[in-house]
């Protein structure tokens, strides 16, 4: 029966990634795809404050199901952020490439430490 939580959580966040990625990347005039690095840290900073949480008893594993697993899993892209740095690359934007590789990998781990931070000061 869980498996309801992350069908229910994926059928928000595959719309919110899409939606999201569509607004953010319009407000862009660049190559560098704004709307993917904006869904992954901010997907970041979500599973890490949910991780927080459940780790201080503060959110059930049926929340850590649908947010976590759910709609963190469809928020996030790893397969679109992997194809569109070959993009860049392919295209000749090296620097774009590297600089999502790292500005990905680095807002990333940023987001998930400041989420487990909130946590631990909303519910540690």
């Amino acid at each position: 029966m869980s498996w309801i939580y992350v069908v229910l959580g994926a059928a928000i966040g595959a719309p919110l990634r899409f939606l999201t990625d569509l607004v953010v990347q319009k407000r862009h005039d660049s190559v560098f795809p704004w709307g993917t690095f904006t869904v992954n840290v901010v997907g970041c900073l979500i599973l890490g404050t949910l991780t927080g949480a459940v780790t201080a008893g503060a959110a059930s594993s049926s929340v850590q199901l649908f947010v976590g697993t759910g709609l963190c899993g469809a928020l996030t892209t790893y397969s679109t952020f992997s194809y569109e740095t070959l993009r860049l690359a392919e295209d000749g934007a090296k620097f774009y490439a590297a600089a999502n590789v790292v500005g990905s990998v680095v807002a990333g781990l940023g987001a998930v430490f400041a989420g487990v931070g909130l946590a631990g000061a909303l519910w540690g």
